[in-house]
């Protein structure tokens, strides 16, 4: 995944670009990036953030640049921003999202003169490199991001900055956020709208899907209006929004004790106390207490001095490790009690059954798990949400690859109906590898009204396997 900030001021803008920027580090784990234009033209800084994170990083760089306009970036891959120089002049350039068909689109690039691209290590090409490359076929710069957006397979959201303005566009379905803040001589945009409120910022506009403007500290001006057809991720309320943000007026922590409520609407569990697995779980889980009447506890605390984020290595087994030893038990909120868990989701199902084997050696009595979405079918198309290279990484095809056996052509829509045998024979196969003492999963329809917007402005793809 990956986040940007954006500013245009009338006066020196790095304080703003720094922790704007650092407001985004829940998206991202391993690059993080600014770029600066003022007096002295462009100023570039770009650091590696997997042991350290981005404040600690940046702190030499926010002294020592300046300038009244930039751009930042939080990224879990490629290096960004980058400077580029073309045919529209020299500009700084940061993107959020996912290219599907990115071999296709490098070739397209040599066959139309392009040279070469620069390979990160790994030997990947740099997706932001490929999406300047695209923008640069084109004679001006709104005609080369909406060229990139259309030619682009996945989603792509896009800030440009140039010596005359910051070029800010959503991507074409509006996948993910773009907001724009605004303050006594200054514009901002953002992936997450929260992180300019203490700066001084006050919600402006939020950009519609393909929207493309253009900020300076006197003015944003729409260069492309909004689409009519919205595709937002879900998965955003559910899990990687932060608490504080809101997309389409709808807040993210509001929707998550929606959720938690609308799984107790449908539950006749009977636990001792209900709890959320901290972080992105707890809201969840005061929503089915507040709804429920049943006490919320924290049976266990999770301990973030030095592991701020369960999933900073990139090794998957040391991130499971990690994730683990972060959290410390309150026995006598454990010892013979039943305990219901709300998780915001169930992947490959490692993490969460160490939770529930920790929980009984904690001496727990029963665990009950309610994931707070539905069971995760299909990888995203659209988002960098994982770094897993196939679907058998999910729980839940392992799961239907065990009960169908040989069969090559399984129907994955009896799998996605929460009211067929089938969904629930593979709900009980994950309840049982996993130890859970009863398992029930969000269903798509409830979640759905948890956010409140109309469902064909959602994507759901990664649930039901529809675009």
């Amino acid at each position: 995944m990956g986040g940007f900030f954006a500013v245009a001021s009338k006066e020196d803008c790095v304080f703003d670009l720094f922790f704007g920027t650092d407001y985004h580090s829940h998206l991202g784990t391993r690059r993080g990036g600014m770029a600066v234009y003022g007096e002295n033209g462009f100023d570039r800084s770009i650091h590696n953030i997997e042991n350290s994170p981005f404040r600690t990083k940046f702190e030499k760089d926010v002294n020592e640049m300046h300038g009244n306009m930039g751009i930042g970036c939080i990224s879990d891959y490629e290096p960004q921003p980058l400077l580029v120089r073309s045919h529209h002049g020299t500009y700084s350039i940061v993107t959020v999202g996912k290219i599907n068909n990115l071999s296709e689109l490098v070739e397209t690039i040599f066959k139309t003169g392009g040279s070469h691209f620069l390979e990160m290590s790994g030997g990947d090409i740099n997706a932001t490199e490929l999406v300047a490359a695209l923008i640069n076929q084109q004679e001006n710069l709104v005609e080369g991001i909406q060229y990139a957006q259309d030619m682009i397979q996945g989603s792509m959201s896009i800030l440009v900055m140039t010596p005359k303005g910051i070029y800010a566009a959503r991507d074409k379905y509006g996948r993910t956020p773009v907001t724009i803040g605004k303050k006594e001589g200054a514009f901002c945009a953002s992936f997450e709208c929260f992180a300019y409120l203490n700066l001084g910022y006050q919600d402006y506009k939020e950009l519609g899907p393909g929207e493309i403007v253009v900020m300076t500290p006197e003015a944003v001006i729409t260069l492309a209006k909004p689409g009519t057809e919205m595709r937002i991720c879900t998965f955003l309320w559910v899990y990687y929004g932060y608490p504080s943000s809101s997309y389409e007026g709808v807040s993210v922590e509001k929707m998550r004790y929606n959720c938690g409520a609308k799984l107790a609407e449908r539950d006749d569990a009977k636990p001792d106390s209900v709890a959320g697995i901290p972080d992105s779980g707890t809201p969840h889980a005061i929503g089915y207490a507040n709804a429920s009447g049943i006490p919320f506890s924290r049976p266990f605390i999770k301990y973030t001095p030095t592991w701020p984020r369960s999933f900073m290595p990139t090794i998957q087994s040391r991130r499971n490790m990690i994730a683990k030893m972060k959290l410390i038990p309150v026995h006598d909120l454990i010892q013979d009690k039943s305990l219901l868990l709300i998780d915001d989701s169930i992947v490959r199902g490692t993490q969460l059954g160490e939770t529930t084997e920790f929980l009984y050696q904690s001496g727990a009595k029963e665990v009950h798990i309610r994931p707070a979405c539905p069971p995760l079918m299909f990888g995203c198309k659209y988002l960098n949400f994982s770094r897993s290279t196939s679907e058998m990484d999910l729980i839940t095809r392992r799961t239907i690859a065990k009960l169908e056996g040989d069969k090559k052509d399984v129907d994955i829509s009896e799998y996605v109906d929460p009211e067929s045998a089938k969904y629930n024979d593979m709900v009980e196969q994950i309840r049982q590898k996993l130890n859970f003492t009863s398992l029930r999963f969000h269903r798509l329809d409830d979640m759905i009204e948890s956010v409140g917007i109309s469902p064909c402005k959602l994507c759901t793809y990664c649930w039901n396997g529809k675009e």
